[in-house]
């Protein structure tokens, strides 16, 4: 940690022509075991405002640092070059890599989050994000695939960015696959904690080929219903109650086939 810290550039150029100001976080590192990223994985701060959050993901003793930070006016702050590893994601887990700060570039986006209110996220912000992003993956060749929430690499930990999120919108400009929700319906309350059986069984091994970590034991258990809320906080936002409904699991069999269609199943 003490080398990473003395290695932190007081000062960079930005790699991004979106990136409004710079402000250098010391909690960073040499990418371990890949010389360029290929996730692209966003957050929300859960602060109070983008100027807390960058002062917090600069300090040493946050133990946590981004490499971008977008306000809710859509001005944009890089914190960590792209070459260097941030540790914004955490214990994770993706498509069997469990060190997801080596592979990905992690932006934080300024929203309170559901312990203070959840706002929607406003239309600028939401234009800076997908315009930073877009610039990020064409240069990284980050597919469609690897834009991803922080709930989806963390879900027994993290719901962020959360279910008002505008997945759909960021698909529409080429980032992050996506298919249409199955319709929910009012009286379908699905499987939940304590379920067993080929339903359970075959939603952990769709999960699971998505690129979840989820144990395929045949047993909806506590740690099985954080990774279906995760799943649907990003696919499914309607309704992130962690149940297996017919809606869900409908919305991740088309997923499975967008994915396989698409070359990154």
């Amino acid at each position: 940690m003490s080398n990473s810290r003395k290695s932190a550039p007081r000062s960079f150029k930005p790699d991004s022509a979106r990136v409004d100001s710079v402000h250098p976080a010391v909690n960073i590192e040499p990418r371990r075991g890949v010389k360029k990223p290929s996730l692209l994985i966003l957050h929300y701060t859960g602060m109070a405002s983008a100027a807390k959050a960058i002062d917090w993901l600069a300090r040493p003793e946050s133990k946590v640092s981004c490499h971008y930070v977008i306000d809710e006016a859509g001005c944009v702050t890089q914190m960590v070059p792209e070459r260097l590893r941030a540790w914004h994601a955490g214990i994770s887990y993706w498509r069997g890599e469990t060190d997801i700060n080596s592979r990905s570039i992690g932006i934080e986006i300024q929203n309170p989050g559901h312990e203070d209110g959840y706002p929607d996220f406003p239309a600028r912000q939401m234009a800076a994000v997908i315009a930073l992003s877009q610039d990020i993956v064409k240069r990284n060749r980050i597919g469609p695939e690897g834009v991803l929430a922080h709930s989806d690499v963390a879900p027994e930990r993290k719901v962020d960015p959360g279910e008002k999120f505008n997945w759909a919108l960021l698909a529409r400009h080429g980032l992050g696959l996506w298919v249409r929700p199955s319709p929910l319906k009012a009286d379908d309350a699905g499987l939940s904690i304590g379920a067993t059986g080929e339903h359970v069984a075959n939603a952990q091994r769709l999960l699971s080929q998505y690129g979840y970590n989820i144990q395929q034991t045949g047993i909806f258990d506590a740690a099985m219903a954080k990774v279906v809320r995760g799943f649907q906080l990003h696919f499914r936002p309607k309704r992130p109650n962690g149940h297996l409904d017919r809606s869900t699991m409908l919305t991740l069999s088309r997923l499975i086939a967008a994915s396989s269609s698409d070359g990154t199943g």
